[in-house]
């Protein structure tokens, strides 16, 4: 369990600020079709925000980089990381716009669907980012995502490698990355879809994700976890292709559970933890988060996290 005579590792995220409005429906709608609802519901999320709460759950000591709107949405989500005991500081509200907002449909089986009007999100600036990194003194692990212009990430991520910080990028939304981002990160976890767009392909068997993961080591990035559903996570570097089998448990909504994987996983590693174990770790946090509803509500704390992971199966080689 947790040890809280440890000094927490810090971690800070620069990130999207989003609030998700979810509706959940037996099945999700083709086009053209109305379908309805059976419940709905208001949560704080973004990739950002749920990935600082979730460090911050697995005790880490947590600073938030981004931007919201001076409204309703944008003062529930600095509450949110309030409650959380993550240091909001460097959150900035921008009157000019309004907070991003997330629409998702999660269905029966917890799949979903998520549309994202980034709004103030899209108007973080590298000059925003790179300010608030050099004015915090002491080592951090940087914490990225993509819902920010790519110009930030940059920024921060060139920042943080200045300071000799590690830097890790969960790369979602999918899109292809520039060079100039990839060759400033340490750590990289996408999942299956967002792999295909970074490298051009369309993997779609453990042996194929392993090489398309490979391709990436060559940026001086030193290990790619590629986060698969229901099979587990893939780590790939120089030495190993190692597949991490998922926890089997009762999907209710999938919403945040690559959040709460890399969440976890940048606190084990800013810990020192050996890096099968960081993943173990990272694997059971979205496990949990994908059995409850919502973002941020979903994200489980250390102790629970630590208690599914003892019950881990051993990890494969892929050849």
């Amino acid at each position: 369990m947790a040890d809280a005579a440890k000094t927490p590792p810090k971690v800070v995220v620069v990130g999207s600020l989003v609030f998700d409005l979810v509706a959940r429906v037996d099945r999700r709608p083709g086009k053209g079709e109305t379908r309805l609802g059976t419940d709905f519901g208001m949560f704080p999320g973004g990739k950002g925000a749920n990935q600082a709460v979730q460090a911050a759950r697995f005790c880490a000591d947590v600073t938030m980089v981004g931007q919201v709107g001076d409204d309703f949405f944008g003062r529930e989500m600095i509450k949110s990381l309030h409650d959380h005991y993550v240091d909001t500081r460097f959150v900035h509200t921008d009157p000019s716009t309004t907070t991003a907002v997330g629409c998702i449909t999660v269905d029966e089986t917890g799949d979903n669907s998520i549309v994202v009007v980034p709004q103030a999100n899209m108007k973080f600036m590298p000059a925003q980012a790179e300010n608030a990194l050099n004015s915090l003194l002491l080592p951090h692990t940087l914490l990225l995502q993509l819902e920010i212009p790519l110009e930030t990430n940059i920024k921060a991520a060139v920042t943080a490698r200045s300071k000799g910080w590690p830097v890790i990028l969960n790369p979602a939304p999918a899109q292809p990355l520039p060079d100039q981002l990839l060759r400033y990160v340490d750590y990289l976890t996408p999942n299956e879809i967002e792999l295909g767009a970074i490298t051009g392909s369309k993997p779609t068997s453990l042996a194929e994700y392993a090489r398309a993961a490979g391709e990436l080591l060559s940026y001086g990035i030193k290990g790619v976890i590629v986060t698969l559903g229901e099979q587990g996570a893939m780590l790939v570097t120089e030495d190993e292709s190692t597949l991490f089998p998922a926890f089997h448990v009762a999907v209710v909504d999938t919403t945040a559970a690559g959040d709460a994987f890399t969440g976890t996983f940048s606190v084990a590693m800013a810990e020192g933890k050996p890096l099968h174990e960081a993943i173990v770790l990272a694997n059971a946090a979205g496990a949990l988060a994908a059995t409850r509803s919502g973002a941020q509500p979903s994200l489980a704390d250390r102790d629970s996290i630590e208690k599914l992971a003892v019950d881990a199966k051993a990890p494969r080689s892929i050849i």
